[in-house]
Formats: C-alpha cells, structure tokens, sequence
C-alpha cells in the first residue's frame, strides 16, 4: 500500500486541520519512523491551504508490527 511522506514539521502541521469538513488529517509513524499520510486524505484534500499535500512523495507503507514478528 501506498502512502504519502510528511517531514516532522509537516505533520506538525497538518495536526487538528481539516482536509475536508469534519475530517481531520490523521499523520501515523510507520515501520522506518517516517509519518505518514494516507491516499485518501490527500486525494480528498479541499483546503487550499493544504494543497502541498498533493506534491509529497509516495512511499510504500510498512506497519509498525506491534506483536515484534
């Protein structure tokens, strides 16, 4: 799966804006430390204060796997 990379000061950022009404930017961590932003929170992006989103990179995802396998 596809998702798209935030520096730490992006993701600081994004935290408590909507990207929608009523849908907040949901920056995660993923295996390698990288936040993350999903496809759909970009793609539905609306605010134009936000449209950088749409030029971050993709990155393939990596889950943290939290049962250490």
């Amino acid at each position: 799966m596809k998702v798209y990379l935030l520096t730490e000061k992006q993701k600081n950022e994004l935290l408590g804006i909507e990207y929608i009404p009523d849908n907040y930017y949901n920056p995660i961590q993923d295996y390698y430390s990288n936040w993350i932003i999903s496809i759909e929170e970009v793609e539905q992006t609306t605010n134009e204060n936000y449209l950088w989103v749409k030029d971050l990179p993709l990155i393939e995802y990596k889950p943290i796997d939290v049962n250490g396998k």
